[in-house]
């Protein structure tokens, strides 16, 4: 199992090259290539933008680490026919620059800037399009395009409440009713007890066949808080127990990077190396509940 971390703050704060060799040094084995939060690299021409992720991938692979999946651009649409039309092509070059890293997985976050508790059907058929659209590229490219489960804000409230593929039923149906292998879930650990899921339950439902990705970060519940394990409210523990007993096949990615977001970089060597030792111990925990 490849233990694996983003590298959106990273990149902002060092550049692509230098956290890739940051990440590795740390003793990662793979990386989580980010697309979003970054204007600089759509504002490239294609021919440089891939040539860039060619040099990375050069770097990678004079670093000893892969690129084991990568996160497209989001939110994937506005409601604004330019914006979305705009968004779609730039998951594309997500995609084929993925690709070049050698990543198996890009997350593609579903739609869902319609309220969701008054458009839950709209939102559905809006996806089943979205990703339906995406898969012949993804066959193109070799990559696998992974949902994630979704959380939206309550626009009277502000408080966190359901949204598109929040619920394991729902997760697991978006999934089926595209049918292809090229379209599969990554589970934001985090996200789950947002909406008052259950995370054993969610991993249950999706079972191994479905599940295929994680992003692991900690939270309280009320705020998405993108730290490390064992520093907010959820049991780690069982959800290993959990990933170990369906028989979970991916890797383990974290995006915890709230974890050392405010730390000096004279620190970050050492936080990234204490994640990574975090995730060590993870996997070991997933390994001693197969089945």
């Amino acid at each position: 199992m490849l233990i694996s971390t983003n590298t959106q703050d990273l990149c902002s704060r060092f550049g692509d090259s230098q956290t890739i060799r940051m990440i590795a040094e740390a003793g990662f084995t793979a990386f989580d290539m980010s697309f979003f939060a970054r204007d600089d690299l759509f504002a490239m021409k294609k021919e440089d933008f891939l040539a860039h992720f060619r040099t990375l991938r050069a770097v990678a692979d004079d670093a000893g680490i892969v690129c084991n999946q990568a996160h497209a651009p989001f939110s994937s649409s506005k409601g604004d026919l330019e914006f979305d039309e705009r968004r779609f092509g730039e998951i594309l070059l997500s995609m084929e620059a993925a690709s070049v890293l050698g990543a198996k997985n890009i997350i593609v976050h579903p739609k869902q800037h319609l309220e969701y508790a008054l458009n839950a059907d709209t939102l559905k058929k809006m996806n089943i399009e979205f990703y339906s659209r995406l898969i012949p590229y993804a066959e193109k490219f070799g990559i696998c395009i992974c949902a994630e489960n979704m959380w939206q804000q309550d626009k009277h409230t502000r408080r966190i409440v359901d949204s598109t593929c929040s619920r394991a039923e729902e997760f697991c149906d978006y999934i089926d009713s595209i049918g292809s292998e090229f379209l599969v879930g990554c589970l934001d650990i985090g996200h789950v007890p947002l909406s008052g899921e259950n995370e054993v339950r969610i991993i249950r439902k999706l079972g191994n066949k479905r599940l295929k990705a994680l992003h692991v970060h900690d939270t309280d519940g009320v705020s998405d808080l993108h730290t490390l394990p064992f520093l907010s409210k959820i049991d780690m523990n069982e959800v290993m127990t959990t990933l170990g007993e369906i028989g979970y096949e991916g890797d383990l990615t974290f995006e915890a990077e709230n974890f050392f977001r405010r730390m000096p970089d004279e620190l970050i060597p050492a936080a990234l190396h204490f994640m990574y030792e975090t995730g060590l111990y993870l996997a070991s925990v997933i390994e001693k509940n197969r089945k």
